[in-house]
């Protein structure tokens, strides 16, 4: 059995070099290890602040002293019901949420020079225990609206609106154009990160709640948004962001260069045997990159994702590019650490000039140029500055723009759009995040812009409560 100081060690070492097996195998030993004992010993290390930074960093600023109090206890059921009342989706916001940049780096441990609780893997372990002692969500005696709503896109935005929805006596009807819920949790996010069996189970919590799922369905082709508007009281729209940013940069079109959505999204489905990989006898993705030279573009949680996807692949090589310095990464810190134990190189301070044809209209490897910091932009980070003279080239057969995502509006949608093509609405007016159209609401990347899955939560959350006062239920 670990103790507290063994389970502190191996969540937080310093980089080694890993394989994804021995990485995975590693994931299973500490999580199987930290048992009740375990999670009562790193729950009893709050000091309880009277003023939780840590609840204030997070986005649905979850009771998190609460719930650790009661997990020292050893009172899980009241833990899990305390930490739902913030958080619809704690499982998966326990395994995939950036920690470091968030609850856990406002820890005030921290600060005093200890290790921050691990509330992490505490949130995780609450929900898995709870299920283990047959916890489900108890709404049988909340009284039905007779009211409905149509949520179009089963992400983390729709999941959570459905979820609270559900518990107001609201019936939550879904629809979404994948196969199964989750949107970017499930074809997105990779398996190492985000086990689908965990969104799954959440989509069968939120169906024996009363929630309607209907997958393989497009709004504007197989159902127009005049049928959902007819047939529902009101309608809120989680669609995400899906169109992917581009490189802007010679070499682009030609055959190896791939935007990371795609190729994560084809990654899922040829494991899961989605989409065209159903009943498929193709013995590998065809975005795949086994005995291939990679090379990512970009610096955030989805750069990672595709750098330890293709060491996943097999591929001869990774390397990440980034402009910046490793310190100004925007993504996960245990995700760039887990990218180089796992093997992968970086080039931080370097930048894209030009993707290399080999003379064929294949990528034969990427010109770039060293890179310093300069001034700050108006967002406060220093604007990345090219180094005349310092051009080189990186031999590769794939490159994948990880860039980000923006967003991308149906052509049905007439509502009205901010100039960077989000959904014009906010938390701040007399129903939370409604549109322009009073019976449409929205949340999550098409409001925001594309963020955390966490963040998506708390509008989805916020969202369904707009919602509950404009049908006044």
């Amino acid at each position: 059995m670990l103790n507290n100081e063994q389970f502190l060690d191996l969540t937080r070492q310093e980089p080694k070099k890993l394989n994804p097996a021995e990485r995975a195998q590693e994931f299973v030993e500490i999580y199987s290890e930290f048992d009740l004992e375990a999670a009562k010993a790193q729950a009893d290390r709050c000091l309880h602040c009277a003023s939780p930074y840590c609840q204030w960093a997070c986005p649905v600023h979850n009771y998190i002293p609460n719930w650790l109090k009661l997990v020292a206890e050893g009172n899980i059921l009241a833990a899990v019901e305390t930490s739902h009342r913030t958080n619809s989706l704690p499982e998966m916001c326990g395994r995939i949420c950036p920690q470091d940049r968030l609850c856990e780096g406002a820890c005030t441990l921290e600060d005093t020079g200890f290790k921050a609780v691990t509330i992490g893997a505490i949130e995780r372990f609450i929900l898995e225990e709870a299920m283990n002692m047959g916890w489900k969500p108890d709404i049988s005696q909340v009284p039905l609206s007779g009211k409905s709503v149509a949520i179009v896109g089963a992400g983390p935005a729709g999941l959570a609106c459905a979820d609270v929805l559900l518990r107001n006596g609201v019936k939550a009807i879904v629809y979404d154009k994948y196969p199964e819920a989750g949107g970017l949790l499930t074809f997105g996010i990779p398996e190492f990160k985000l086990e689908k069996q965990v969104v799954i189970r959440r989509r069968k919590i939120l169906q024996e709640m009363g929630g309607e799922f209907h997958f393989n369905t497009t709004i504007g082709e197989d159902k127009s948004v005049d049928e959902l508007l007819s047939n529902n009281d009101a309608v809120f729209l989680g669609l995400g962001t899906y169109a992917s940013m581009k490189a802007k940069i010679p070499g682009e079109e030609l055959k190896g260069v791939e935007s990371a959505l795609p190729f994560l999204i084809d990654n899922v489905n040829y494991r899961h045997n989605f989409g065209e990989y159903n009943n498929s006898s193709l013995d590998a993705p065809k975005l795949g990159v086994s005995n291939k030279r990679v090379v990512v573009l970009g610096g955030g949680d989805t750069a990672m994702d595709c750098n330890r996807t293709s060491v996943r692949q097999a591929a001869s090589s990774v390397t990440c590019v980034y402009r910046r310095d490793q310190e100004n990464m925007p993504g996960s810190r245990k995700e760039v650490s887990n990218a180089m134990e796992e093997g992968v190189s970086f080039e931080f301070n370097t930048a894209p000039l030009i993707i290399v044809d080999d003379g064929k209209g294949n990528v034969a490897g990427i010109e770039v140029i060293s890179t310093q910091l300069g001034e700050a932009d108006e967002n406060g980070r220093r604007t990345p500055e090219n180094i005349p003279g310092s051009e080189r080239i990186i031999e590769c057969d794939v490159v994948l723009v990880a860039f980000g995502f923006r967003p991308n509006p149906p052509k049905w949608l007439e509502v009205t759009l901010k100039a960077n093509q989000t959904v014009d609405c906010c938390e701040q007016q007399e129903y939370a995040f409604q549109t322009s159209n009073p019976k449409i609401f929205a949340g999550g990347d098409m409001v925001l812009g594309s963020s955390l899955v966490v963040e998506a939560v708390y509008e989805g959350r916020k969202a369904a409560e707009g919602i509950l006062d404009y049908l006044e239920v």
